[in-house]
């Protein structure tokens, strides 16, 4: 499989996965993507996994990584588009996919990003006259 394409939008990446990763073009991936986050300072990644019908651990194991790669590097993880047999899947391999969030579609993914950049902005945010 050829390289993941990892979009910018404004401050947010977006990885759209089209189908099946193998172990290369998840380690390609994740190299790819952090470098990025770094490049461009991006606040979010949003990962949109409509096109993804069939998980395994490693699918699992990988968007765990991932998010965790780019929270080091003061990035939010979102995961979008999952469907409901993948989910479903997930909790059957006891992944629970712990610190990763989710949304159902992509712009409710961009939303909750921004919620939490406002609140990541309010905390820095100097209280008092």
């Amino acid at each position: 499989m050829d390289r993941v394409p990892i979009l910018k939008i404004g401050d947010i990446l977006l990885v759209s996965i089209q189908g099946d990763l193998d172990d290369h073009a998840v380690l390609t991936l994740q190299e790819d993507l952090a470098d990025r986050v770094v490049a461009t300072s991006a606040v979010g990644v949003i990962i949109d996994i409509t096109a993804v019908e069939i998980v395994d651990s490693f699918v699992g194991r990988m968007l765990s990584t991932i998010a965790g790669m780019a929270r080091m590097l003061d990035a939010e993880t979102i995961v979008v588009g999952m469907r409901p047999a993948v989910a479903i899947t997930l909790v059957e391999l006891g992944l629970s996919l712990g610190g990763l969030r989710t949304a159902l579609d992509l712009e409710k993914g961009i939303a909750l990003l921004g919620r939490h950049a406002r609140g990541a902005a309010d905390e820095l945010s100097p209280v008092g006259p």
